[in-house]
């Protein structure tokens, strides 16, 4: 299996190491590694960071419930996002995406960081490790 780490800074915040998994989606993560480094602003929807990207790529394997930690692809906001817990339509505490998402990836480190984040946070994304 090959292995992508990413770094995600968040201004005065601090960093969130995170693993692309390719097998998931291999195209949407193709496709979001081809535009690296991207610096946004993060929004915060429940206990759900996530940030708008130059990525415009449709839906592939995708689901709604998701794990905590996860990182996933959402196509109609051309967007990143990382799961840490409820959003508002969870419905038993469950992470749960407001629609269909491309799951790309999984936090290792320093998910304590998304907790402090707040809409209008300044974000970078950029590939820590690349063995592929």
């Amino acid at each position: 299996m090959t292995m992508v780490l990413l770094l995600l800074e968040f201004k005065g915040l601090g960093s969130v190491k995170a693993e692309f998994v390719e097998e998931l989606n291999p195209k949407t993560v193709t496709a979001i590694l081809k535009r690296l480094p991207i610096e946004s602003k993060a929004m915060r929807w429940g206990d759900e960071v996530y940030f708008e990207t130059p990525v415009s790529i449709g839906e592939e394997n995708t689901k709604t419930i998701m794990e905590v930690g996860e990182l996933a692809y959402w196509p109609p906001g051309r967007a990143i996002a990382i799961f840490f817990g409820p959003t508002p339509i969870s419905q038993f505490g469950e992470p749960r995406a407001y629609s269909p998402c491309n799951p790309i990836g999984k936090l290792i480190e320093g998910i304590e960081i998304l907790k402090k984040v707040r809409s209008g946070t300044p974000v970078k994304v950029a590939v820590l490790c690349d063995d592929r």
